[in-house]
């Protein structure tokens, strides 16, 4: 549980907060939620006017008020849209985190963050097993995006077509690595995250490959942690502080010029949510780390001057963009992925319509809320689909995971891909 000292401090914060917005309700035009279901108690002003009497609805209603709160994607479109600037997401992880701090998790989410998600190496582990017996339990239904689905019928699973765990996660084929710079002069520290590290191993190898090309050293410290938003999102407070600390651990005191990633969640979560979440112990060094992280596809047009590849014979073919809601709309960073796209040999890029329109993945939010989660996940299938084009590309493995499972289902044959794999690929050829 968060002491009750940081729960005071968060119901300040909170307060300050909300008075700012004006409920002028320019946040439904743009809320992937409200979309789906009409309903005023989904949107951003609804629920920041719940917040309003969070104290006395604490303790009349407080499941009801924690329900209602998580029924939100925590995208950012409704903040990104704000011409008050209320942080809406902030507010919301506050008072998730406020009232699970006077609730209590449940059991089954007490044992998924405190037991797994907060030790490392035991959720290592635990996935490298379940890698090794997850083709029991499932069976491929599309090659080229690379879905599976379960064998027999499971409430949990449902109907979804699912990325498999990789055979062998990133860290075990790469534990750690301290390479120093080369022709740019730079040098990177590189966050993994877990998806990437469990599930998407060859965007890491893709990362290392093209930072190799471009001539920049990197730092990987071994056992990195999750970057903490999971357990934030469920208000976890807790763990997120653990997780935090542990990572800082690992970056602190090590000389490189900006810590990278290749996940757009991670990226938005150290560079924007760190500073604003941690204790006081932790907040000057993780403002510090912020400051230095960047999303890889930024670091590589803005830093390592990335060039166009003349020479190679890449065949990706034709490629739309989705982008991903923590890159564009918390960091603006948009122009970047797409800028590595069209250096690409073989690339052809094409825009589909609303393409930073939310994907509905969300996290958690997909569990619990999956029909919610599949209609808008169906919404950009569609526009991908209308694109005519054979790779999607997003920089977020989230984003993948969704997107993977929503054409999957629509029968389409269209590769899910992060842009550094179509870089890294081109350089093979």
């Amino acid at each position: 549980m968060a002491s009750m000292e940081e729960l005071a401090r968060l119901m300040r914060e909170l307060e300050n907060q909300l008075v700012v917005c004006m409920k002028c309700g320019m946040c439904q035009a743009v809320c992937p939620v409200f979309d789906q279901t009409g309903r005023e108690a989904d949107v951003a002003r609804g629920k920041l006017a719940l917040l309003n009497g969070l104290m006395e609805s604490m303790f009349d209603d407080p499941e009801g008020v924690y329900q209602r709160l998580n029924k939100c994607l925590l995208c950012g479109s409704c903040a990104a849209n704000c011409p008050s600037g209320v942080s809406v997401q902030e507010i919301f992880l506050k008072a998730r985190a406020i009232l699970t701090g006077f609730m209590g998790l449940s059991p089954a989410k007490r044992l998924i963050l405190q037991g797994l998600l907060a030790n490392p190496k035991l959720f290592d582990h635990l996935t490298e097993w379940g890698a090794r017996f997850q083709r029991i339990f499932t069976r491929p239904v599309n090659d080229i995006i690379g879905t599976s689905c379960a064998r027999v019928i499971s409430p949990l699973i449902q109907d979804r077509h699912f990325r498999t765990l990789a055979a062998v996660p990133f860290h075990r084929q790469v534990p750690s690595l301290d390479r120093p710079a080369g022709a740019s002069g730079l040098k990177v520290a590189l966050f993994t995250g877990c998806l990437i590290d469990k599930m998407f191993p060859n965007i890491a190898h893709s990362t290392l490959e093209v930072l190799d090309y471009c001539g920049v050293g990197v730092y990987l410290p071994e056992n990195q942690g999750c970057c903490g938003i999971p357990a934030l999102s469920s208000g976890d407070l807790p763990t997120f502080q653990k997780l935090l600390g542990h990572n800082l651990e690992r970056f602190n005191n090590q000389a490189f010029d900006f810590l990278v990633t290749a996940c757009a969640t991670c990226t938005s979560t150290i560079r924007e949510v760190w500073p604003k979440m941690a204790d006081a112990r932790s907040r000057d060094a993780a403002s510090r780390l912020a400051r230095r992280t960047m999303d890889i596809n930024q670091f590589l047009v803005k830093e390592a001057k990335l060039q166009p590849l003349k020479n190679a014979t890449g065949k990706a073919g034709t490629v739309t963009y989705h982008d991903p809601c923590h890159l564009k709309k918390s960091l603006k960073v948009f122009n970047e992925p797409r800028a590595v796209i069209k250096a690409t040999s073989g690339c052809t890029l094409v825009e589909m319509a609303e393409p930073d329109w939310c994907c509905g993945m969300g996290g958690s939010f997909n569990l619990q809320y999956y029909d919610i989660s599949k209609g808008i996940g169906m919404k950009k299938a569609a526009q991908i689909i209308a694109t005519g084009a054979n790779v999607v590309a997003t920089g977020c493995p989230a984003c993948m995971i969704q997107i993977s499972d929503m054409l999957s289902q629509a029968g389409a044959n269209v590769a899910v891909r992060h842009p550094i794999e179509l870089y890294a690929e081109a350089l093979k050829k």
